[in-house]
């Protein structure tokens, strides 16, 4: 398949630069994966969706204030890092601004020098390897001085940096949201286990590689960025108990999806687990764990808009895209959801 072949016209102003006010508020577009109809509905309404004894997937990763603004001791230059990676304690894999100048051994300097680095390497691709110096607790320092990274098309700032976060992150290690899940809150999660649906939680660390357009004409040619993942025992039960009763797995968001179908076996089993995937899922890609999927809108020409359309349908999903765009439903990752079932 061609990347063309997820192209779709989105005007600009469809992109959402805010959340909605409430975050169960936001709009719900519902598309059936096997005749293609459409439904309209608020966010809260996925409860009338979920059965007993479904399962629900959450990924529990928590944004860190990736970005960090520094100076170079030797010259006072000023250079932007963008942490994607920790490879251990104190060394990081980043992106750097201006990447040119960033040269190994110079010295940066973070707020006035309570945290100091040292670019120790760079790899292939330009990523640079830094070793932070400081003392302290280095999260506590990096809550202080960094900055949260929203996605390059989202222009504007935002004001509560918690409404980038779910509601139910706990594990810190993302350079960006799991968006889909921001539109629950405790209370619809209270409400879905009331109703008999168990809720799982799996952790993918997403990296900035989400946003990376891609490059090649034809999709098989293209390579994934890997990014980290944890399954639990606790977890992995849930998930074969559901599936032994023939009951439905809800995937929330592509992070989740990727995962579950990264540690999943070729009998359609899930077992504890971590590691790295780098799975590239596009139409063709037959699911052994993902029943339905809840998501929200892509950007054309994406990796995620192709995982959505492996699960329902190339034509089904661009259809549901030309009608959410007429309809003016709010783009990306702070925008609206789709319910695939």
């Amino acid at each position: 398949m061609k990347k063309e072949d997820f192209y779709f016209d989105l005007p600009e102003e469809l992109i959402a630069q805010h959340p909605s006010e409430k975050r169960e508020e936001s709009r719900l577009l519902v598309l059936d994966k096997k005749s293609g109809d459409i439904e309209h509905k608020n966010f809260k309404d996925i409860l009338d969706y979920l059965q007993k004894g479904d399962c629900l997937v959450l990924n529990d990763t928590r944004v860190i204030p990736a970005r960090l603004f520094g100076q170079r001791e030797e010259t006072g230059g000023k250079v932007e890092f963008l942490l994607l990676k920790r490879l251990d304690d104190d060394k990081w894999e980043t992106l750097v601004k201006p990447g040119k100048k960033a040269k190994i051994g110079n010295k940066i300097s973070f707020g006035d020098g309570v945290l100091k680095g040292e670019i120790i390497d760079i790899l292939q691709g330009g990523t640079r390897i830094i070793k932070f110096y400081y003392e302290g607790i280095f999260e506590e320092i990096l809550d202080k001085l960094g900055e949260m990274p929203l996605p390059p098309y989202i222009t504007e700032k935002l004001d509560d940096k918690e409404r980038y976060q779910t509601v139910y992150s706990k594990k810190e290690g993302s350079a960006a949201a799991p968006t889909a899940g921001l539109h629950f809150t405790h209370d619809l999660l209270k409400k879905i286990e009331e109703k008999g649906v168990k809720i799982a939680y799996i952790t993918l660390h997403v990296g900035l590689g989400t946003f990376r357009p891609v490059k090649v004409e034809d999709i098989n040619e293209h390579k994934m960025h890997s990014e980290y993942y944890e399954m639990s025992k606790e977890t992995a039960d849930i998930i074969n108990e559901t599936k032994e009763a023939g009951n439905r797995v809800f995937s929330v968001g592509t992070t989740s999806t990727r995962t579950l179908e990264s540690i999943a076996n070729d009998n359609g089993r899930v077992e504890a687990k971590k590691g790295w995937t780098d799975i590239f899922i596009y139409p063709g890609y037959k699911f052994r764990i993902v029943d339905n999927l809840i998501t929200n809108f892509h950007l054309p020409e994406s990796t995620l808009i192709m995982l959505v359309s492996a699960l329902a349908g190339r034509d089904n999903v661009l259809n549901a895209y030309k009608i959410a765009v007429d309809e003016k439903y709010r783009f990306y990752s702070l925008g609206d959801a789709m319910l695939i079932k």
